[in-house]
């Protein structure tokens, strides 16, 4: 995992440089702009950016654009914590292990910092001459679009609202969370495969497996670690889920089944993409990260 590492340390460093380019900064407003950059530089895994760096090195596609399409699901993957943290939401004072958006500025700014976010990441994916096809961009702009609305991520977090208190069984709660976190995976890996030439329809089907069960496992072992983990080394508020009455994977299975089950979800993820041989190295690496990571 060393070479994983030093490349994941590397993309993590260029993302930074991307989004600070991204989010203006010493023009009006000032203090929302200050707390985009609060809320989305020094902290987060970037695990949605890497996917669409990997499935781009996949497909032998073009990294300049793989770091926009990377810009934009990762600018909305933190407009949905920031909003997620807020009292009407998750209600949540941690995150990152900082002070959430609302605490360190206020709610009104919070709120308003998500709609900027998920406006700049929209503004990533439309940059003029982005792909060299544009129905190939019109594309990556319909799938994020659709990763984040009513039928994704938003439609996933509306689900986990209306289910808190309420017992769900497997199906129910798989349904949830392919749309409140599996889909924006999802759309990091097809964003990441939309960035060369066209996709045969055998490595699509590959890179929709793959994510399929990436989204899983992602979800499942945040469902462990939430139990687990303590607040500091999550860098979030730990036992959460439990307080609150959330619909988890350990209130239906015990811990070690449900780790079994994110490892074999990663099984079936890898062997999916082992259609691109060698060029499927840090896909693979992420799958494996997913359920070995300790936040």
């Amino acid at each position: 995992m060393s070479d994983f590492a030093a490349w994941s340390r590397a993309l993590q460093a260029r993302m930074e440089s991307a989004l600070e380019r991204a989010i203006p900064t010493h023009v009006a407003p000032e203090r929302l702009h200050e707390a985009m950059r609060y809320v989305c530089l020094g902290g987060g895994k970037r695990i949605r950016p890497m996917l669409v760096f990997a499935t781009a090195e996949a497909i032998d596609g073009n990294l300049t654009c793989a770091e926009a399409a990377a810009c934009a699901v990762e600018l909305i993957h933190v407009y949905s914590l920031t909003h997620d943290d807020l009292p009407c939401m998750d209600n949540d004072d941690l995150r990152r292990g900082k002070p959430t958006c609302h605490v360190a500025y206020d709610e009104a700014t919070a709120l308003l910092v998500g709609d900027a976010l998920q406006a700049l990441a929209f503004q990533q994916l439309a940059r003029k001459g982005l792909h060299e096809e544009a129905t190939a961009q019109i594309e990556m702009l319909h799938l994020l679009a659709h990763a984040s609305g009513s039928r994704g991520m938003a439609g996933g977090q509306a689900t986990d609202l209306s289910s808190t208190g309420h017992q769900l069984d497997l199906a129910e709660l798989e349904f949830m969370h392919i749309h409140k976190t599996g889909a924006l995976i999802r759309a990091a890996t097809l964003l990441g495969g939309l960035c060369g030439k066209p996709l045969t329809a055998t490595q699509h089907s590959a890179l929709e497996r793959y994510s399929h069960c990436v989204g899983l496992a992602f979800q499942v072992m945040d469902d462990c670690l939430d139990a687990e983990a303590d607040t500091a080394t999550l860098g979030k508020t730990a036992g959460k889920d439990a307080a609150c009455g959330k619909a988890t994977y350990l209130t239906l299975m015990p811990t070690a089944e449900a780790r079994a089950y994110a490892h074999t979800l990663i099984d079936e993820a890898c062997a999916a993409v082992s259609i691109f041989d060698d060029r499927a190295k840090h896909l693979i690496d992420i799958a494996r990260f997913v359920v070995t990571r300790a936040y």
